[in-house]
């Protein structure tokens, strides 16, 4: 039986990451309406965190990585069991540090941002591989394990398509990200996702 506390604690969670991804992705788009210079085809989004827009984009970006931290804290007790999904929640932390951290240092910070903006793409496509492997174990997840890897695999094509610009893929893994976050964590606001047995 799962106590009351642990419940809590797991709609928090969920709640996190539903509304992580939505408060970053809104903020980009305003941004990007308060950016009349912003092409898709040869911006890079982290162009915003550097322009008339940067504390809009650079705030979203920094609430939205401490919102998906708080939704890996809830995957861990869920996951808790599993080696293999333990690590991949470990991953999702990192990759949630360092999106916070692209908006700590834009642009402006020269290679750091670069680096941490690379950690974030590559971290968010393993965790999604290993979260979804993980849940993939269990009858009643199967179909969310097999949406976890998918979304990972969207988000490492994206870049294999060229552009002038990196925004496009940027924008595409950041997407497939937030989809698979929000359906994760709409089943765990449903109480479908409560314990290590998942």
């Amino acid at each position: 039986m799962v106590s009351p506390k642990r419940t809590v604690l797991l709609k928090i969670a969920g709640l996190c990451g539903v509304i992580g991804p939505i408060i970053s992705l809104s903020f980009i788009a305003l941004a990007i309406t308060y950016s009349p210079w912003f092409d898709w085809f040869k911006n890079a989004l982290s162009d915003l965190g550097v322009g008339e827009a940067a504390l809009i984009f650079n705030s979203g970006l920094i609430i939205g990585g401490v919102l998906t931290t708080i939704l890996a804290i809830g995957l861990m007790r869920i996951l808790k069991k599993h080696v293999l999904g333990l690590v991949g929640v470990f991953i999702l932390v990192l990759s949630s540090i360092s999106l916070c951290a692209i908006g700590v240092f834009p642009e402006s910070a020269g290679r750091t941002h670069f680096y941490v903006s690379f950690a974030f793409f590559s971290l968010l496509v393993i965790s999604l591989f290993l979260i979804g492997a993980t849940l993939t174990q269990k009858a009643p997840q199967r179909y969310l394990g097999v949406f976890s890897i998918l979304a990972g695999v969207v988000a490492a094509t994206a870049w294999a398509v060229p552009h002038e610009g990196v925004a496009i893929p940027k924008i595409i893994a950041s997407l497939a990200g937030s989809a698979w976050s929000i359906v994760l964590c709409i089943r765990i606001l449903q109480g479908r996702i409560k314990h290590s047995g998942y």
